[in-house]
């Protein structure tokens, strides 16, 4: 669609000034909200799907209740007791709109913070246990084997031109959590909207579930299937490679990092500075661009010619041992303090078999 790059920008959401949270305030008054039973569409209530099975797929849809609660993040936003219990996960009463504990809650009453990991991945941010698969009709609370960040917004009332529908789902999405990009269908009454965080692709889903955008609707959310589009999976695939890359350097000891920096410009024949960085020489640029200049040792080392390699002897192989030698010269041309002694192995005085000299079993009486 022609505006997507557009209303990308526009949904970037930027990150307000972190206020002193107040206790929050109770939503609902105990008994203010009216429990209905569920219509009777079939003939066997289905307790998996939590519907009746057996009836018509439009006439489900057409006894959908609107949602007497909605989510006011700014105004229903503030303290509970897990903020001094430490409790991670998130009240699901309080994103439906309709938590009556308020600041006694023992869950948070906060959208879901992309940047702290939960306890257990295994469990979405409600603290509700995932499945490995996802229903046939892609609601409940989804799975652990893939991270879904896109959601499926059906039964959407379009007055307008597409670019309107697309402000309208924009408006009322982008109150939980920023949004990394959205495509509506015109004329389908369909929009996909993706979330840069899962957790706030979990918290919307319950939030906007039978809730209205601008046309009193009853909205359709569920999770949205995998996106066919080549470009998309690769996009999805390089994301979740920068996630890992990011959690595992988060995680790594920085003594690690630089240990790892010194072997490999050790193997590649460069010197580093005190700062752990690659010496930089005019004249010379390395093959990952113009600014990355390293210098190489100009030698070759001895004894590498693999023209006739050597017998092993004893437990090292004839590869440990040119690695060995190898690593020795390079260590004396960089100049190093402490230089690595070359291997003389003592000839094995066994001429065959596996090795073992002296082992033997005889009794010493």
């Amino acid at each position: 669609m022609s505006t997507n790059e557009t209303s990308t920008v526009a949904i970037t959401k930027p990150k307000p000034t972190k206020k002193p949270l107040k206790p929050a305030r109770k939503q609902v008054q105990p008994g203010e909200v009216e429990r209905k039973e569920t219509p009777q569409t079939g003939k066997e209530y289905n307790i998996w799907y939590n519907k009746w099975a057996g009836g018509d797929r439009e006439d489900n849809y057409s006894n959908k209740v609107k949602s007497q609660t909605r989510c006011h993040i700014k105004k229903d936003s503030g303290l509970t007791r897990a903020n001094t219990t430490g409790n991670k996960y998130c009240c699901l009463f309080f994103a439906r709109g309709c938590c009556p504990y308020g600041w006694e809650c023992n869950y948070l009453h906060t959208l879901p913070d992309p940047d702290n990991a939960l306890p257990d991945s295994s469990k979405d941010c409600f603290a509700r246990e995932k499945f490995a698969d996802y229903r046939d009709d892609m609601g409940g609370v989804g799975s652990f084997n893939r991270q879904n960040r896109t959601l499926y917004i059906g039964r959407i009332k379009e007055t307008g031109p597409g670019p309107e529908t697309e402000e309208i789902v924009i408006r009322h999405f982008r109150e939980w959590g920023e949004i990394e990009k959205i495509r509506v269908l015109q004329y389908r009454s369909v929009a996909f909207v993706t979330y840069k965080s899962e957790f706030n692709a979990q918290f919307a889903k319950e939030a906007m579930a039978c809730q209205s955008l601008d046309n009193d609707e009853i909205l359709n959310v569920r999770w949205a299937t995998e996106d066919p589009n080549p470009v998309s999976k690769e996009q999805e695939k390089r994301w979740l490679e920068e996630q890992g890359q990011e959690a595992i350097k988060a995680r790594m000891d920085p003594r690690i990092v630089q240990a790892m920096r010194a072997v490999r410009a050790l193997e590649e024949g460069d010197t580093l500075d005190d700062e752990g960085e690659v010496l930089e020489v005019d004249g010379e640029v390395s093959e990952d661009g113009p600014n990355a200049k390293r210098r190489k040792l100009d030698f070759t080392p001895p004894n590498m010619q693999r023209s006739e390699s050597p017998k092993p002897q004893g437990l090292l192989s004839a590869d440990t041992l040119e690695g060995l030698k190898y690593f020795a010269e390079i260590r004396r041309q960089h100049g190093g303090n402490a230089s690595i002694a070359p291997f003389n192995p003592q000839p094995n005085r066994t001429t065959a078999g596996l090795g073992l000299a002296e082992y033997g079993s005889e009794d010493e009486d």
